[in-house]
């Protein structure tokens, strides 16, 4: 399958596929930079037990067993592959494939 830009340039979207939780450090700067709701915050114990989302008005640390806080991909469908997340990432833990590589 062939993309292009609206001036016509060849382009290929790259899918953003996940985030590795042992190198992220749950900053949020990629969750800032998508328009498409395709990440969020989630608290992790100290097991590596993944808590559920943490919310901006959240301000309960779950029920102290909040130990870190690391992005998750959980919206993969919204992606649209602008790339945008990864230019931002200080710590390069995430994986994006090529839109020709992902299974529909």
């Amino acid at each position: 399958m062939s993309y292009k830009t609206r001036d016509g340039s060849d382009w290929t979207p790259v899918y953003l596929t996940k985030i590795n939780p042992a190198t992220c450090i749950g900053c949020g700067r990629c969750y800032k930079v998508c328009s498409r709701d395709v990440m969020h915050l989630h608290g992790v114990d100290e097991d590596g037990k993944i808590l559920g989302i943490v919310t901006e008005d959240d301000e309960d640390d779950f029920d102290g067993e909040l130990n870190r806080k690391i992005m998750l991909v959980d919206n993969a469908g919204a992606c649209i592959g602008c790339g945008a997340c990864s230019r931002v990432c200080p710590k390069d833990c995430q994986t994006h494939v090529a839109a020709e590589l992902i299974d529909a």
